[in-house]
């Protein structure tokens, strides 16, 4: 693969601070500079003059450029990435992008294309990924096929295409990705299929084409990284179709909005003549499930049942020892033991999320699962006094656990003792208590992470987190301390390992300076969204190169003092605050506009007083506290009357004194 070939995912997710460049009266977004930019919507005809010519990166969708010709981008030359996304672009001409060597992606998403000469696509020496998304195309004749020889991902869904047959000439040795979603395409045959011969590994999209045939034979042999035939009507013809094929994952789910007949046992023969790991049947019903349902599932790995309307897994499956992962979510169990979990011995990760009705733990209904590592129960309604140690029997490798958005818990000392390798716990959002006099996490010594957002916790309690020697990450978000203060000794003493603390929503008043003094180790701390004053800075005073989030507090003046503890920090967000923007505040501001680059939320860090400051950026302030012109005038005439009343002050004296001599 060429250099920087996955540059086309990093425009979408880079993010950088942000200023903004003039040009022919609009503005684009300098993203990177002198490399990346947004122009986007902006109703430009053209490319501005102002963008420097070593851009790479450009997102220029949204505007208005009809043609494309030699000329449109040839200044350029530097460019990786280009998006032009719906510029109403109808004619692509002869050599567009001669110029662009480098240029590896290209996004014509949702431009009304007639013309792309043969020669349009000449220039980029490794273009890997084309779109060609929603842009009218209704035969792949029209796509050029010179200088494609390394392209590796082709995006033509929502288009008017009925036949994936290729022009002979068209080069697909190299595609991993071959998207057809949506679009016209009811019936596959082999001649169809046989440009995809040389392709590896390769991902082909057939999502909301509802196909109704496919010939004998035409995927014989042939070996895919996944299939997607989301929205098929009748995967009988699919499985059939399939038959002697090879993929990773094959996705055969269906849609809210999508009026699919139910699926039978006998529709998943066909699996017994393919080879696949991992199958996704969401939003299916099989309406006469039984234990012989599954007799083609032997080779599965991954099997996601969410939204079956299932309210039972038959006992006395047999085969499926290979499976490594279960979803079983949104379904409508009423009892754990209703999975028959015994029929997967080598289950690795279980999800039943989002149950419909309450979930009833049982008692060791997962005890056969005692390979089992990753378990998502969360949004399911359950409810238990007595946790968790004998729902949980035998799941001795257990590693992470979600127990969160459902209904109270009660925890027993050491509740998770059946799980003593857990390293993350997720309780968010479930209101649970203590029933014994130790520490429910006792026996977690090496939890990593621990979420207990908005679970109404007793923080007064100081041994609720004792046994967690080894704790990361910890979010108490939304929970509240007593008189909401954060006194010297509290619960968090003992985590002497913590990294990261969020203390967000907790209705904080004030911490005292000495409560983190344990917290050594701290990289991370949230503590937005409370009412703290700036004195409340005074407890971190001890830590160095974190991350703070002081956002949306009651912060007004922050004492000169503190500045100390703030330049030790690496990152720090004051935004939302009632900033003074006042003299009283003179030493804070004058570091702040220093130090710039330690603060994110800057468009928001703004003044709440003086009333005429009101809303101003911090960084735009200009204050002057020392004393004017104006002031020094009347300093000296103040003096100059004070010195002239002593002296006639004096002169009375002593003539008074001399007369009554």
């Amino acid at each position: 693969m060429a250099p920087r070939a996955g540059c086309f995912l990093l425009a979408v997710v880079f993010s950088a601070s942000c200023k903004a460049i003039t040009s022919l009266n609009q503005m684009c977004t300098e993203k990177e500079a002198n490399i990346t930019y947004n122009c986007e919507n902006l109703g430009l005809a053209g490319v501005p003059d102002t963008l420097p010519n070593t851009t790479e990166f450009l997102e220029f969708g949204f505007n208005f450029l009809p043609t494309l010709e030699n000329t449109t981008f040839s200044r350029l030359v530097d460019l990786i990435f280009l998006d032009l996304t719906r510029c109403q672009i109808n004619w692509v001409h002869e050599d567009t992008f001669q110029n662009h060597h480098q240029l590896n992606t290209i996004v014509l998403t949702g431009n009304p294309l007639i013309f792309m000469a043969e020669t349009s696509l000449n220039g980029p020496t490794s273009l890997q990924h084309l779109f060609l998304i929603q842009t009218g195309i209704s035969n792949l004749e029209f796509i050029p096929s010179q200088n494609l020889e390394n392209l590796e991902s082709l995006y033509l869904g929502s288009n008017h295409i009925s036949s994936i047959k290729f022009p002979e000439n068209f080069p697909t040795q190299n595609l991993k990705v071959l998207d057809f979603q949506n679009n016209a395409i009811h019936y596959l045959s082999s001649e169809d299929l046989h440009a995809l011969e040389k392709t590896t590994n390769l991902s082909l999209n057939f999502n909301g084409n509802d196909i109704k045939g496919i010939e004998a034979g035409a995927f014989h042999s042939k070996i895919f990284r996944s299939l997607n035939f989301g929205g098929t009507l009748n995967l009988s013809v699919v499985l059939k179709g399939l038959q002697n094929s090879s993929t990773q994952s094959l996705w055969l789910g269906s849609y809210e909005d999508t009026d699919d007949e139910d699926l039978t046992s006998a529709m998943f023969d066909g699996l017994c003549e393919m080879s696949v790991e991992s199958i996704n049947l969401q939003k299916q019903y099989i309406s006469d499930i039984s234990s012989t349902t599954f007799r083609c599932f032997t080779q599965l790995q991954e099997l996601d049942l969410t939204a079956n309307h299932l309210n039972e897994l038959p006992s006395g499956i047999e085969g499926m020892k290979a499976l490594k992962k279960l979803v079983l979510n949104v379904n409508i169990f009423d009892q754990l033991c209703q999975i028959s979990a015994a029929s997967f011995p080598s289950l690795l990760d279980l999800s039943i999320k989002g149950n419909k009705r309450k979930l009833d733990l049982g008692v060791g209904c997962l005890e056969k699962l005692e390979n089992l590592e990753k378990l998502d129960l969360s949004h399911s309604d359950i409810e238990a006094s007595d946790c968790c140690n004998l729902q949980l029997k035998n799941l001795s490798h257990l590693q992470y656990l979600n127990l969160s958005y459902n209904e109270p818990l009660g925890l027993r000392s050491q509740a998770f003792k059946e799980c003593p390798r857990l390293e993350g716990l997720d309780l968010a959002f479930t209101r649970w208590y203590v029933k014994g006099p130790q520490s429910p996490f006792q026996n977690l010594h090496i939890l990593q992470v621990l979420n207990l957002s908005h679970c109404l916790l007793d923080t007064s309690n100081q041994h609720l987190l004792t046994g967690l020697v080894d704790l990361r990450h910890l979010n108490l978000q939304g929970n509240h301390f007593q008189d909401g203060s954060i006194s010297k000794t509290n619960l968090l003493q003992t985590l002497r390992s913590l990294e990261i603390l969020i203390l967000s929503s907790c209705d904080l008043l004030s911490i005292d300076k000495q409560a983190f003094q344990s917290l050594g180790k701290l990289s991370h701390v949230d503590l937005s969204y409370n009412n703290l004053m700036g004195n409340s800075i005074d407890a971190l005073s001890h830590l160095q190169g974190i991350y703070l989030n002081m956002a949306a507090n009651n912060i007004h003046v922050i004492p000169s003092h503190l500045l100390l503890t703030l330049s030790q920090q690496s990152t720090i967000n004051l935004s939302h605050n009632p900033l003074d923007c006042t003299c009283s505040n003179i030493h804070f501001i004058t570091w702040y506009k220093e130090n710039l680059q330690k603060f994110e939320g800057s468009e928001d860090t703004k003044c709440a007083n003086p009333p005429t400051l009101k809303g101003v950026k911090l960084s735009d302030v200009k204050l002057s506290c020392g004393i004017t012109a104006m002031g020094i005038f009347f300093l000296v005439v103040f003096l100059f009357l004070i010195a002239l009343l002593l002296i006639f002050s004096v002169k009375f004296l002593l003539r008074w004194k001399y007369q009554h001599i």
